[in-house]
């Protein structure tokens, strides 16, 4: 029998992971097919909610973890189309989800991997998509027709985890900068926690979230330069304004910038025209007499403020018989978990306690979510 028949069986298992499906797929199946299928669901089931076509496509651990969302794909590929790109080149694809987006939004791409496993996975799941096959090569070897556009996704990790130090990115940081400094369209794929003095100058800096996660910055050498903050869902986008914050003390309000907009420095730009301010002039956390309105802020309305004191919070948790607990901070060195075990939340309520620096001092500002 064949490995789609060895998928199939593996996609009845509830935890392919176990001995049991183990065992069972090996009657059937040789041992290696059985061990490859059961790899394949489980990668795929820890896919869905981050690659839409999770459920047809093929993985590799490495691969999938390194992947680009579906909706954060496709709002790059409509970027590129929008500039009047024809042909763009992805260099260092992995699994191909962003090759998939670019296809899909009407390009002719070239998905490059070094790895042929990788490029094996990736020319499937490109396949999906009427694309491909993808091409084994290192970024190194490559050379790219003028005119044709490239994206990159540098490898950032070594054996010892993950590296900013571009001494060890996979291609070159080298290569990347000359691709960036060329006349055709380039975007490079980065970490939502890139170090900003190794971001080129003249180009543009995209912090990207979605469904309230950062998840990328990104590097685009045709757009205005300077930094953007961008949300998938619903599609929005900051950029830098004229607008400064005061400081002021806790209104009837608190507000949580989107990571992205606090990433990109982009935090008065979040507030649009609203009445709002600044708690601490070097924290994000806002703070208005009326919700914050745009999308860009999370609003909790404010039911009382306390000196930050885990004496207080204690006291405080149990005579209102909070048993639903978040605890939100910024800028200040505690763990929330740990605090919330030792105020030992029991009953009915719920709250949400931010613990924030104000002009008063660090307070603990109990409130609900809006």
């Amino acid at each position: 029998m064949s490995r789609a028949d060895a998928l199939e069986a593996a996609e009845r298992e509830p935890d392919p992971d176990s001995l049991a499906a183990g065992a069972r797929l090996r009657r059937d199946f040789e041992p290696h097919v059985a061990a490859w299928a059961l790899t394949q669901v489980g990668l795929r089931r820890r896919a869905a909610g981050k690659l839409e076509r999770a459920g047809e496509m093929l993985f590799t651990s490495a691969g999938l973890e390194q992947a680009t969302r579906s909706a954060v794909a496709r709002w790059r590929a409509e970027r590129f189309a929008d500039a009047g790109v024809r042909r763009v080149w992805d260099i260092g694809c992995g699994v191909g989800s962003d090759a998939m987006a670019f296809a899909e939004a009407g390009l002719d791409v070239v998905a490059v991997d070094a790895d042929p496993e990788t490029a094996e996975v990736a020319s499937h799941n490109l396949a999906l998509v009427g694309a491909g096959p993808a091409v084994v090569a290192r970024a190194e070897d490559l050379d790219v027709p003028a005119g044709d556009a490239v994206f990159l996704d540098p490898a950032r990790r070594t054996v010892r985890g993950r590296t900013w130090n571009v001494a060890d990115f996979t291609p070159p940081w080298e290569l990347v900068l000359g691709y960036l400094e060329s006349e055709r369209f380039v975007a490079v794929k980065l970490g939502p926690g890139v170090p900003k003095e190794l971001l080129p100058a003249g180009t543009q800096w995209a912090w990207v979230s979605d469904g309230g996660d950062v998840v990328e910055a990104s590097v685009w050498n045709r757009l205005a330069p300077g930094p953007v903050a961008v949300q998938t869902r619903p599609r929005r986008a900051l950029a830098s304004g004229e607008r400064d914050l005061d400081v002021r003390p806790v209104g009837r309000f608190v507000g949580e910038p989107d990571g992205a907009a606090i990433r990109a420095g982009l935090v008065a730009e979040a507030v649009g025209e609203a009445d709002a301010w600044l708690l601490d002039e070097h924290v994000a956390y806002l703070s208005g007499n009326e919700p914050i309105p745009g999308g860009w802020v999370t609003n909790f309305e404010v039911v009382d403020v306390l000196d930050y004191t885990r004496k207080a919070l204690k006291a405080y948790v149990r005579e209102h018989r909070i048993g639903t607990l978040e605890i939100k901070k910024r800028a200040i060195d505690v763990d929330p978990a740990e605090l919330r075990r030792a105020l030992k939340p029991t009953g009915a309520n719920r709250a949400t306690i931010i613990i924030a620096r104000t002009q008063d001092g660090t307070k603990a500002i109990v409130a609900r979510r809006r």
